[in-house]
């Protein structure tokens, strides 16, 4: 007979219990939302936090990170959230639509709700989905991510987000960026569901504007892919941030669809972006990208899952990382083949750049294929500079730090590129080039 030992709660976990018997009361939903809700602080309370003894937090123990949970952060000043926005310049003069999420709340009155619409895209609050007869299918967890210590916080203290449906056919015009702005100090918990329809191409920024305080970030982006569909996503976690950057992809990529996506991290304490993908149609495509850019003692962490459910399936991972100082990079990526899943085509790279001695690179890129007929590979390594394309460089009288410059911006733009949505090129290119500049 095996007993559980309960196990010592943390200041942050503790933090977590009161917070949640304090906005019990105010958090939306329904009767089955309700439910999960509370299953998902019994799921927190038995484990604790994700920490080193679980393998998939083996690189980044946000148990030991988390030393307290900030409250979650109060509604937003209308004038507040305006000031941030007209700061906020990421993509410059990116002609683009706009959705706004600000304290965890959709702001309707501030975002391009008409335009959209007449685009063939809807937008609609989260919160009202949660507190219909469907809200507890918006909290479901994916395949691979079952249990997993960040969505169930997520799950927990949802706030709000927006549920975003693209008609059949629909092709907007210009990219749409949801951004989500911090008004104020608090953690900001948030959820999107994004359905692009039969046909139907999105392509969508992912941004954050702000400051958290002591607070954390905590969102998921729910993707699914119709059969058709095609949908590219570029998400940007940037800016200097002591409170943990938690992100989660979960997409579920119908027959025939493209699905696309990149990761940008620069600048932020803690960071984990995360990715549950799963192919449930077949003759389908996912090109999944990451640009991870750490130093001091920031920890960038880049988490993969795919799962190749059919067959006739083809995945592209390609991640990059450059680390400075004593910062630490993540990378664990798994291709799952299913035994059926014939003929799928997969393969998975990691590739790092160390700039100092004390720099850390954890890669961990794994396949799990039962599947006979198949094409998979990965592979990961991790150097420094090139000496002889630095002396190449200094030879022609480009000074040292120039020249390291251009070396590193080359190696990530390799990723960036072949990414290929060029409107955004420019703009992420620009966030290297400013890191570069600190470091």
């Amino acid at each position: 007979m095996n007993a559980s030992v309960p196990i010592k709660h943390t200041q942050a976990e503790n933090d977590l219990f009161d917070r949640f018997d304090g906005a019990k009361g105010g958090l939306s939903g329904s009767v089955a939302v309700t439910a999960l809700r509370e299953a998902a602080v019994d799921s927190i309370r038995s484990k604790g936090l994700p920490h080193r003894r679980v393998e998939e937090y083996k690189y980044s123990d946000l148990r030991a990170f988390m030393k307290s949970a900030a409250p979650l952060a109060a509604a937003a000043d209308a004038d507040s959230v305006k000031a941030a926005l007209d700061s906020h310049e990421t993509f410059g003069d990116l002609d683009r639509f706009r959705i706004v999420i600000a304290n965890g709340a959709f702001l309707a009155e501030l975002s391009d709700v008409d335009a959209l619409a007449a685009e063939g895209l809807t937008v609609t609050s989260l919160c009202d989905a949660l507190a219909g007869e469907q809200g507890g299918g918006l909290l479901s967890a994916p395949k691979s991510g079952d249990g997993d210590g960040v969505i169930a916080l997520n799950t927990a203290f949802v706030q709000g987000g927006v549920v975003v449906e693209v008609k059949d056919g629909a092709e907007l015009s210009k990219p749409v960026e949801l951004v989500q702005v911090a008004a104020s100090a608090g953690a900001q918990i948030t959820r999107n569901r994004i359905v692009v329809g039969k046909g139907a191409k999105l392509r969508l920024l992912e941004t954050f504007v702000g400051d958290t305080g002591k607070g954390e970030l905590n969102t998921v982006f729910d993707y699914n892919l119709a059969d058709g569909a095609s949908l590219a996503a570029t998400r940007l976690i940037v800016g200097k941030s002591e409170a943990a950057r938690l992100f989660t992809t979960v997409a579920k990529i119908g027959g025939e669809a493209e699905f696309k996506s990149l990761g940008f991290i620069a600048g932020p304490r803690f960071t984990r972006n995360q990715q549950f993908i799963e192919f449930t149609g077949e003759n389908s495509e996912a090109k999944i990208y990451g640009v991870s850019m750490a130093g001091g003692d920031d920890l960038a962490d880049q988490t993969l899952v795919v799962d190749h459910s059919v067959p006739h399936c083809n995945s592209r991972e390609f991640f990059k990382t450059v680390l400075d100082g004593r910062a630490k990079g993540v990378y664990q990526g798994r291709i799952n083949v299913a035994q059926h899943a014939q003929k799928t085509d997969g393969e998975m790279m990691t590739q790092a750049l160390l700039l100092s001695e004390e720099a850390e690179m954890a890669n961990k890129p794994e396949l799990e294929i039962f599947a006979d007929d198949v094409i998979c590979a990965h592979g990961a390594t991790s150097g420094q500079i090139d000496e002889d394309l630095l002396f190449y460089l200094r030879a022609r009288g480009i000074p040292e730090a120039e020249a390291k410059t251009l070396l590193v911006l080359a190696f990530l733009a390799e990723a960036i590129e072949e990414y290929g949505e060029d409107d955004v090129t420019e703009g992420l290119e620009a966030r290297v080039r400013d890191w570069l500049a600190g470091h």
